[in-house]
């Protein structure tokens, strides 16, 4: 019988089989912005009837101090908008990461210390956060450095 060729099957069979987990960072990104447009959005335009049930005490001198500012409330609520349409854009994904990190900290320490009732949903989204974090590790390894040295552009004097 001489060499064996391969067949058609040996061959279908050798290529790798592709996951499903390669849509993980994708479905992520997208529920990740969906949530951050819905909340976003609803800061400004209050499509969703507040709660029957009044929140904590904690949680509501904490929520009128962030009103009361003037801008703090605004901006967090911008940033989320802003984040929500990065992400669902695929479009500068590790920047929008950085800029919703510090929102996310607030909202999961918000939910833990002063509303725990919302602590569920505030771990799946820094949960999320830090998956998509690990995704896009390698975006962030320049920023990471321990020391940086500013690139400097000199320019010749004419």
């Amino acid at each position: 019988m001489g060499t064996a060729t391969p067949s058609r099957i040996d061959a279908v069979e050798a290529q790798p089989k592709k996951s499903l987990t390669r849509f993980l960072p994708t479905v992520a990104r997208v529920l990740m912005g969906a949530l951050f447009l819905f909340a976003g959005l609803n800061g400004f335009l209050n499509f969703v009837p507040p709660p029957a049930k009044l929140p904590p005490e904690g949680a509501m001198a904490f929520s009128k101090a962030m009103m009361d500012t003037g801008y703090l409330f605004q901006l967090v609520k911008g940033t989320e908008v802003l984040v929500a349409v990065l992400l669902l854009a695929n479009r500068f994904v590790p920047l929008a990461l950085a800029l919703i990190a510090p929102v996310l900290v607030n909202i999961f320490a918000f939910h833990a210390f002063l509303a725990p009732e919302g602590t569920g949903l505030a771990v799946v989204l820094l949960a999320i956060e830090i998956f998509l974090a690990w995704t896009y590790r390698a975006a962030f390894r320049p920023m990471l450095a321990m020391r940086a040295t500013p690139s400097v552009t000199t320019r010749e004097a004419p």
